[in-house]
C-alpha cells in the first residue's frame, strides 16, 4: 500500500469537470498539498493509507469555492449607511471613513474577519481588491487561505499611494514579493473607468502584458456611470476600453449590469470574462447583468460577493442560488442556468479567468487539495434527488463542515484552525466603535 498526507472518504463527490459527474462513495487522496488520486471507497481501501483519514458519509465534497470580486477588508463598514444610492453611499459615507482609518491595521483586522467567514462560508481563494493589500497578504498567509491581490490604481491619492506613478510602483513591488507564492498571486486592479484615465490604462495593459497578469475592474456597474462616460468621453465604457485594446481574456469585469447585444458580442470575441455580483447589485439598484445572454454567447461567467459593505455578506453559496434564480427571472426562462453551472461560476470558470485553472477550481489529479465538505442530512436538505440542484438551491453555509486549502484543513467541524476566532471579533468590534463615533 501507498503511503500519502491525507484520505477523504465522501458519500459524494461532485469533481466539476466537464462531465458534470457527482461519484457516490468516493475518496480524494492527497500527498504533498496536492490530489494524487480520485477513486471508488474499496479500491482506496486498498491501495492507500495515510496518517489522517476522515470518513464523510453524509458529506458532499466540492472544490473550494472562489470569491471572483471581493472588497475583503471592507467587512469592517458591513451596515454602514446602508440603503443608499451608490454614489450616496460612497461619497458621503465610505469614501470619508476611508480616508480617516484606512492603513494597515485596518485591512488586517477587516481581512481577518472577511477571511474567517469565507472560510466558515466554503470559499477558499478570493479575487480581492483593495488598500493597503501587503496586510491583506499577511493576514492571507496566516490563515493558509488562497488569494488574488488586486494591484490598486485610481486617479485620486489615498492613504495608500498618492499619484498614479506610487500606486503602478507599489503594485510592481507586491507582484514582486508574492510572484514564486504557492497561495499569492496577483492581478492589475484599476478601479474602474471613470476613475482612470487613457494615459493610465495604456500602461496598465503594457504592465499587464509583459507579466502575464489578469486586469480587475468595475465596468458598467450603474447607469449613471454609462452617461457620465458618453458626457465626458463620447462613447459608453465598454467602447472606451475596446479602443484602449483592453478587451481581452486578461480582463475580469466586474458587474456588467449594463450591457447592449452589441455590447455582449464583443466580450464574446474578446473572450472577457464577467465577475458577476448579483446581491450587491440588487441591493445598490444597480441593475441586472443579462447572465443568460451571456452564457448563450459563450462568455465565461464567474461569481463575486462585492464587499460586505454593499452586500452584506461573503456568502458564496447564497451568490450561487441568486445567480440562478436572478438569471431565470431576467430572461423568463427556467432552464436558464441550471445548477451545475452555477457551481462552475463558482469554482472552475474563476480558476479560468485567473489563470488558476490548471490547479485549483476542480477536483482533478494533479491539482492543489481546496476542497469543502458540505453535510447534507439535516432536515433543511432532504428528501434528496440531486446532489448539485441541493447544494445550489437548497443549501446553506452554515452546512460547511470542513475546508481544506492545498491539503491543510483551515476549518475543522465549522471551528476556524488557523485563526483565533475570539480576537478577530474582538478586533472588529474596536473598530466598528471607532467607526461609529466618525458618523455620529
Amino acid at each position: 500500500m501507498q503511503t500519502v498526507d491525507l484520505i477523504i472518504h465522501a458519500r459524494w463527490v461532485v469533481p466539476v469537470t466537464s462531465s458534470q459527474q457527482v461519484l457516490e462513495d468516493h475518496a480524494v487522496i492527497i500527498k504533498d498539498s496536492r490530489i494524487v488520486a480520485l477513486l471508488p471507497k474499496q479500491e482506496a481501501n486498498q491501495q492507500y493509507t495515510a496518517p489522517v483519514i476522515h470518513a464523510l458519509d453524509e458529506h458532499c465534497l466540492i472544490p473550494g469555492l472562489i470569491n471572483n470580486h471581493a472588497h475583503s477588508a471592507m467587512s469592517l463598514f458591513r451596515g454602514l449607511a446602508d440603503d443608499l444610492p451608490l454614489m450616496t453611499w460612497l461619497n458621503d459615507h465610505i469614501w470619508p471613513r476611508e480616508k480617516q482609518f484606512v492603513g494597515d491595521q485596518f485591512v488586517e483586522a477587516g481581512t481577518a474577519l472577511a477571511v474567517a467567514e469565507m472560510l466558515r462560508g466554503g470559499t477558499t481563494c478570493v479575487n480581492d481588491m483593495y488598500f493597503f493589500p501587503e496586510a491583506t497578504a499577511n493576514v492571507i498567509e496566516q490563515s493558509g487561505m488562497r488569494a488574488c491581490l488586486g494591484m490598486i490604481v485610481i486617479e485620486f491619492p489615498t492613504n495608500w499611494a498618492r499619484s498614479v506613478d506610487e500606486y503602478l510602483h507599489k503594485g510592481q513591488q507586491l507582484h514582486d514579493r508574492y510572484r514564486h507564492h504557492p497561495r499569492i498571486s496577483t492581478a492589475y486592479a484599476p478601479h474602474a473607468p471613470y476613475t482612470v484615465a487613457d494615459k493610465t490604462f495604456e500602461s496598465i495593459l503594457v504592465n499587464a502584458e509583459e507579466m502575464d497578469l489578469p486586469i480587475h475592474m468595475h465596468v458598467h456597474e450603474t447607469a449613471a456611470e454609462v452617461s457620465q462616460s458618453v458626457e465626458q468621453f463620447g462613447m459608453r465604457p465598454l467602447a472606451r476600453l475596446k479602443q484602449l485594446g483592453l478587451l481581452s481574456p486578461r480582463l475580469i469585469a466586474v458587474h456588467m449590469t449594463q450591457l447592449t447585444v452589441e455590447e455582449i458580442d464583443w466580450c464574446s470575441e474578446a473572450g472577457v470574462h464577467i465577475a458577476h455580483c448579483p446581491e450587491s447589485n440588487m441591493k445598490l439598484a444597480s441593475g441586472f447583468c443579462p447572465v443568460s445572454e451571456l452564457d448563450k454567447r459563450g462568455v465565461n461567467i464567474t461569481i463575486g460577493t462585492d464587499g460586505a459593505a454593499s452586500n452584506n455578506d461573503l456568502d458564496m453559496f447564497a451568490e450561487m442560488r441568486q445567480t440562478a434564480l436572478l438569471a431565470k427571472a431576467v430572461s423568463q426562462d427556467p432552464s436558464s442556468i441550471p445548477a451545475h453551472k452555477a457551481l462552475e461560476m463558482a469554482t472552475i470558470n474563476a480558476a479560468e479567468s485567473l489563470g488558476l485553472e490548471q490547479n485549483i477550481g476542480s477536483i482533478e489529479v494533479g491539482k492543489f487539495a481546496d476542497l469543502v465538505a458540505v453535510e447534507l442530512n439535516s432536515v433543511e436538505t432532504q428528501p434528496f434527488y440531486d446532489v448539485v440542484s441541493q447544494l445550489v438551491y437548497a443549501t446553506s453555509r452554515d452546512k460547511v463542515s470542513d475546508v481544506w486549502v492545498a491539503g491543510k484543513q483551515l476549518l475543522k467541524q465549522r471551528q476556524l484552525t488557523t485563526l483565533n476566532e475570539t480576537k478577530v471579533i474582538a478586533d472588529a468590534r474596536q473598530w466598528a466603535h471607532k467607526i461609529q463615533q466618525a458618523e455620529q
